[in-house]
């Protein structure tokens, strides 16, 4: 039976595992050894992995993949991406093969400005509010002066602060939203470090400032945070070729592919239920590279399908169109990474994922990613306009199922073969495993 444990994280780890297993598992053998099975060796870096985060008791593995040929602005890479999915590194090196032979991706970084906000309630005259921010505000930059120092002098900063009037939304709420230039560092300690500060100074100066009455003075600070959304830090990539050259065999010509495939953006350019999936297949590609280069998932992701919402309803982030007999396919997309700070200068293999991709800085990064996310998307088209999702898919999962039923190396062999011309599923792989294993007991 579950209960409850006064002061776990000041457990030691091995006692942390005592409890869970003596608390949640029949067999804290078996639980204990499947711990400790993923702890690394080397015990300084597992020491390095234990520090990463709060009651660290094993490594949780990912699969770690690399797909090769990506052609990004004449330039090659093999990317790396962390996944669990089957089909996804597959899908990415084929879509990278595919447009290596008709001139590569062709990305730009349109802009790269980061958003943080002071939320706070003032009980008050708007226009005195709006004569007390114009007076503090070179006080609230020169006041992060220590914060900024550094980040100023590779070239980033505080772009610039703006008072914004909320109060149609919540009685009396204002923000103080800023915009920073972070370069190649993620920036979120930075940003908050100077929205705190901003804070600070702007309820202190307030207490001073004449005009405001005794409860003017008295502005409530909600809370100081960056932001995840970030509109404004957008990339493009896009590949094209002229609509011939898209064929690939006989079964169906470049036109008709090139038709198909654009209904099939259409539609999730205005299916909201199509759009969801259309775009969860972008972000399997976008977060197998994040999470391979230390950067957040979670903070792209939501980032991502807030900018999807942005004209109020959830949309495609793709699009494809034919000008002039030239296919095109294409998308802009928000995304905030770094390459400096955070586990990129502590995780190693996030280090050599780095190193893999020619030491980017951030806004080559952006590209890559971005790069990643076109691929995967054109792959999943591609596949569900011509030969179905599942032919592929399931031809990869295949080992996962194989690996369920704990099929050893002849029997993958052998399975393998036959599903080469036949359709997989689960129930005909199962099927299969199970005829040939009543044949060897036959025999």
């Amino acid at each position: 039976m579950s209960k409850s444990i006064a002061g776990f994280s000041k457990l030691s780890k091995s006692k942390k595992i005592d409890w869970i297993v003596e608390t949640y598992f029949s067999n804290t053998e078996d639980a204990k050894r499947i711990l400790k099975q993923y702890w690394n060796t080397d015990e300084k870096l597992q020491q390095l992995h234990d520090e990463f985060i709060e009651n660290t008791i094993t490594n949780y593995y990912l699969p770690l993949g690399v797909a090769p040929n990506f052609l990004i602005n004449d330039k090659l890479y093999t990317i790396p991406m962390a996944i669990e999915e089957s089909s996804v590194v597959a899908a990415a090196s084929k879509a990278a093969k595919f447009w290596l032979e008709r001139g590569g991706f062709k990305t730009r970084v349109i802009s790269t400005t980061k958003i943080g906000q002071v939320h706070f309630i003032y009980k008050g005259d708007y226009e005195k509010l709006k004569r007390f921010f114009n007076k503090t505000k070179p006080k609230l930059i020169q006041d992060s002066k220590s914060i900024t120092a550094n980040m100023e002098k590779r070239g980033g900063g505080i772009i610039d602060i703006e008072l914004r009037d909320k109060t149609a939304d919540i009685d009396h709420y204002y923000q103080l939203h800023a915009s920073f230039e972070t370069l190649d560092a993620m920036g979120a300690n930075f940003i908050n470090s100077c929205l705190e500060q901003f804070a600070k100074t702007f309820k202190n100066d307030a207490l001073l400032f004449q005009a405001f009455s005794a409860e003017e003075k008295q502005i409530d600070i909600v809370m100081s945070i960056l932001s995840n959304y970030v509109p404004n830090c957008l990339v493009r990539a896009e590949v094209s070729c002229k609509v011939e050259d898209l064929s690939e065999d006989s079964s169906m010509s470049g036109e008709t592919f090139a038709n198909k495939f654009i209904q099939a953006v259409n539609i999730a350019e205005v299916e909201p239920y199509r759009a969801v999936t259309h775009n969860k297949g972008i972000m399997n590609g976008i977060d197998a590279v994040v999470l391979a280069t230390g950067n957040d998932f979670r903070a792209v992701e939501a980032g991502v399908h807030a900018y999807a919402s942005r004209h109020g309803r959830y949309s495609s982030l793709t699009h494809a169109k034919i000008e002039n007999g030239i296919f095109t396919f294409w998308m802009e997309i928000p995304l905030a990474l770094g390459t400096v700070g955070g586990l990129t200068g502590l995780h190693p293999l996030v280090k050599l994922a780095l190193e893999l991709l020619h030491k980017p800085s951030a806004k080559m990064l952006m590209q890559i990613v971005a790069v990643a996310g076109l691929a995967q998307n054109f792959a999943a088209l591609r596949s569900l306009t011509t030969t179905g999702i599942q032919q592929g898919h399931m031809k990869m999962h295949l080992m996962n199922i194989l690996n369920q039923f704990d099929a050893n190396n002849e029997e993958k062999q052998t399975i393998t073969e036959h599903f080469k011309t036949n359709v997989v599923t689960h129930s005909a792989v199962v099927e299969a495993i199970n005829k040939l294993r009543v044949s060897k007991l036959r025999s």
